[in-house]
């Protein structure tokens, strides 16, 4: 099986067998120095479309959209008919109220390719928090995944002690129905890591991630998946975009956060779950590989993560 790595003198180059020291290979989710990587018997790789692959058949996975937010409303249909026309089989629906939810339920019957997702965000939790949290519990089953929850020090809507007390109580609802947490984490990785070592939490992605890199290997030191949105295409982005090129792509899914963070060229504008292509275009051009590769390890991933088929 082979495995590609991307440090930054090696995206170039398609590689046989890669060893790194203390670790099977680089499909291992513990890795937390990629430059420690030794090579064996590499092959140079001729350059490839980086965007294009005449072999693509669409497989995406929006793997985090808001499509309960009012400004669909007028064409909610429609934009579910352009995404599937772009090639994305599965969206997740993020539920953040107890309308969201309610319409996530009604889209979900009428389409089987969507799933859902529920839980007050940290901004609101000090105003939902107790409200909403009965009927996320109510609907677990209902559920591929808790989130988004988590902490955001950033704007600080609502007070940091109430954010970390919703992210344990959605953490222990997560654990005791089994399913995984979506994680909404802006300054405030240290305080994160933390709390969630207090709960066994296999499962778990870091959505609209904007950290560092040393993040963004903490995130998957743990075996959690780390999800890029429309802002690693943006242009004053070239940190992120370093973060992207050289994490695994076994540990990466892709999402809009529609309606939100649109990328090029359709930034400004209404975001929707089509678009998700273009960061997966994006992602292949940072890691000189083919959209195709993207789309399907990207989906197989989210698949892991949520546990749905198809």
């Amino acid at each position: 099986m082979k495995c590609k790595v991307y440090p930054n003198n090696l995206r170039n180059w398609d590689l046989d067998r890669v060893k790194a020291p203390g670790f099977d290979d680089l499909n291992q989710p513990n890795i937390t120095n990629i430059e420690q990587v030794e090579i064996v018997e590499p092959r140079e790789l001729s350059r490839r479309s980086k965007t294009n692959s005449s072999g693509y058949l669409g497989a995406m996975i929006d793997s985090h959209a808001h499509l309960g937010d009012d400004v669909f409303d007028v064409d909610r249909a429609a934009v579910l008919e352009r995404a599937q026309a772009a090639g994305v089989t599965h969206i997740v629906d993020i539920c953040t109220d107890l309308e969201t939810l309610e319409r996530g339920l009604e889209l979900r019957s009428q389409y089987p390719w969507l799933h859902l997702a529920a839980a007050t965000t940290p901004h609101d939790v000090e105003k939902e928090g107790e409200s909403f949290f009965p009927f996320v519990e109510q609907h677990a089953s209902e559920l591929v995944a808790i989130g988004e929850t988590g902490l955001d020090y950033h704007y600080e809507y609502s007070p940091k002690g109430l954010q970390q007390k919703w992210l344990r109580r959605y953490a222990q609802l997560a654990m005791k129905r089994d399913l995984p947490l979506v994680i909404h984490c802006r300054d405030a990785f240290a305080d994160l890591f933390q709390i969630l070592s207090e709960f066994s939490l296999p499962r778990l992605v870091l959505h609209c991630f904007t950290g560092t890199l040393q993040e963004a290997l903490g995130v998957i030191e743990r075996g959690w998946y780390v999800s890029f949105s429309g802002i690693v295409t943006f242009k004053k982005s070239e940190q992120l975009q370093k973060v992207a090129a050289e994490l695994p792509l076994e540990r990466i899914l892709i999402e809009t956060d529609a309606p939100y963070l649109a990328p090029p060229p359709h930034r400004g504008k209404r975001n929707e779950p089509a678009y998700v292509k273009e960061v997966a275009k994006c992602i292949a051009d940072l890691k000189g590989i083919t959209l195709d590769e993207v789309a399907q390890q990207t989906a197989q991933n989210a698949k892991a993560l949520f546990r749905f088929l198809g």
